[in-house]
């Protein structure tokens, strides 16, 4: 095992497209939008399962702040394609009041499978979400860092909900995007394996019987890359704030690279079964850090604060190290202003506190989301 990974940092984030007029989904974007975005971008964008949805993903970058900087050039790019066709993205992880069937799919050979597949339960896939790739270049420490890991994703959950509407309606979920994912098969916590040989063995058992083609079909909040040597975390929702993705990357490395010293220096952070983890990440979802996140060490819930500034603790010397204390340093400012789940609601009830109705206080929230996605443009 190589005494220091490579900790590089990949984002790949998920937008909605929206017509600026309606404020709803564009349900046929035209085909030169994609085009455009394609020739401009090449590999770092492509559709979605939705024609509604467009992803993009920064190269491999050494660090956070590289990373950053690539993710905002490609949004602004998206934004900037988009306006000539009188659209614009949002990043969301639902759309505050779209209607999921009235979504069509794009016609690819993988979507097309998943379509006759899983029927009705991906055609309610109208969700977007942000997933970090770390470099480690070492499939066992992929195995054993999944699984350390997944203590903290509901963390990480938390400081990224944008997803409280579905359909038009107020779920009471700051992320009601898992809700969805996860009629999916294949979904939520990873399994545990004691090495990537047994990983493997379970994968290979699935794919003889037919049941999945390759790993990209193991849809787990955190997983091994099947494309990279990566460990690629996927349970967030996409940030509104460019900055708040940026800080969760920044974090997510962070533990990473935390985690590795521990292992480094024959330790390990403690294994929780998925029982109990799994009750943090129904509370980040529900509540976002609204109510606090279980501290299993003591057995007592503790307030999401205060959680975050012993991460923080735990994590400074190897933020540093890799350049990104300061993002880090700004999940404290994600709780004090809160999500844009939490700006989401505060703009909806507004709206419906001054006498709009309901679907006119949507419209404010989409305006809202359209103006945070795309970051300001640069002066010559």
């Amino acid at each position: 095992m190589p005494s220091e990974p490579s900790f590089t940092v990949g984002i790949e984030e998920e937008y909605l497209l929206v017509d600026r007029e309606s404020r709803d989904l564009v349900v046929d974007p035209p085909d030169a939008l994609m085009a455009r975005c394609e020739k401009e971008l090449e590999e770092r964008v492509s559709p979605e399962f939705m024609q509604s949805q467009i992803e993009v993903g920064t190269s491999k970058c050494d660090t956070v702040s590289e990373a950053g900087a690539e993710l905002a050039e490609l949004r602004g790019c998206i934004a900037r394609i988009a306006a000539d066709y009188g659209l614009a993205p949002i990043a969301a992880s639902t759309h505050p009041f779209a209607q999921w069937d009235a979504q069509k799919h794009t016609r690819k050979e993988r979507y097309d499978e998943l379509a006759r597949d899983m029927q009705a339960v991906v055609r309610r896939l109208l969700i977007c979400g942000m997933h970090v790739h770390v470099g480690l270049d070492d499939d066992e420490l992929r195995i054993d860092m999944m699984q350390q890991i997944s203590y903290f994703l509901p963390h990480l959950l938390a400081l990224s909900t944008s997803s409280p509407f579905w359909r038009g309606e107020v779920t009471g979920l700051k992320c009601y995007r898992l809700s969805v994912f996860e009629e999916l098969p294949r979904t939520g916590l990873p399994e545990t394996f004691d090495s990537f040989g047994e990983y493997q063995r379970h994968l290979d058992v699935m794919i003889s019987a037919g049941l999945i083609e390759d790993a990209t079909k193991i849809w787990w909040d955190v997983r091994p890359s099947a494309r990279f040597p990566t460990l690629e975390m996927r349970v967030a929702d996409v940030c509104t704030r460019i900055e708040d993705g940026i800080t969760i990357a920044a974090l997510y490395v962070s533990l990473t690279r935390m985690l590795h010293a521990l292992k480094r220096d024959n330790q390990r952070w403690r294994k929780y079964s998925n029982m109990l983890i799994q009750e943090n990440r129904w509370r980040a979802q529900r509540y976002g850090f609204d109510e606090g996140l279980v501290d299993f060490g003591k057995g007592n819930v503790m307030p999401f604060a205060g959680l975050l500034d012993e991460i923080i603790g735990l994590v400074t010397d190897h933020a540093t190290a890799l350049d990104c204390l300061a993002e880090v340093e700004h999940a404290r400012d994600i709780v004090r202003r809160g999500t844009s789940a939490h700006h989401q609601m505060a703009i909806f009830e507004a709206a419906m506190a001054e006498g709009a109705d309901k679907h006119e206080a949507l419209v404010k929230v989409v305006d809202y989301l359209v103006e945070e996605t795309a970051p300001p443009a640069k002066g010559p």
